[in-house]
């Protein structure tokens, strides 16, 4: 990973935007992806004990509801995901909501390739769907995973350690939530108030 070339970007953006995302630019650009509302959201709706105490039907509903609101998830997706989790039976429903507890509660790997196991079949096991709840979940160590964007940063920074592939696995998003982690110790704190954030700015930088 090329660190010079990162603290280049670090150093323009903060010049640009003095504060990081704290900036008044960043927060009103903030306000408009409602990252706080979804991040309540969703630790609320799938905490442990909401897994405990509602079935895999009122689970669904919920990954639904958080997908389609989400300004991470494409537009395209969103109808696409809503129809056919809706059609599943009672039994899938579950299945999903199990998968889910085990990568927000228990064995993280088990739970997503149980995502990607059930999803798969039905052609909706992206990056950003199955990635989209842990981010918000857990927002400084979870990582989105949004196609284009990993693959640029991957590319923009030199990073021989990791190819980006677009079937997903689990070996691919250790390697690159540590790459995001790595990253975010080399810079600001005001740059990386979530992981969301810190991609937000290596976009930029790297649309710039």
């Amino acid at each position: 990973m090329n660190i010079d070339l990162l603290k280049s970007a670090e150093a323009q953006f903060l010049q640009r935007y003095p504060g990081g995302f704290h900036h008044p630019e960043m927060l009103a650009i903030g306000k408009k992806h409602l990252f706080e509302k979804r991040k309540e959201q969703v630790q609320e709706w799938f905490s442990y004990d909401r897994f405990v105490e509602t079935d895999g039907t009122v689970i669904s509903e919920s990954m639904i509801k958080i997908v389609s609101a989400s300004s991470l998830v494409s537009v395209f997706e969103k109808p696409k995901f809503r129809d056919i989790i809706r059609a599943l039976s009672v039994e899938e429903k579950q299945h999903l909501a199990d998968a889910l507890q085990a990568q927000l509660h228990g064995d993280a790997q088990e739970g997503f390739e149980s995502m990607i196991s059930l999803l798969q079949p039905l052609r909706i096991a992206k990056w950003p769907i199955l990635t989209v709840i842990p981010t918000y979940f857990r927002p400084t160590h979870e990582a989105f995973v949004k196609p284009t964007t990993a693959k640029n940063i991957i590319t923009y920074f030199g990073v021989e350690t990791l190819k980006y592939s677009p079937k997903p696995s689990w070996e691919f998003y250790c390697g690159y939530r540590d790459l995001i982690l790595e990253m975010k110790s080399h810079v600001d704190p005001s740059l990386s108030s979530s992981n969301a954030a810190f991609c937000g700015f290596l976009m930029m930088t790297m649309n710039e």
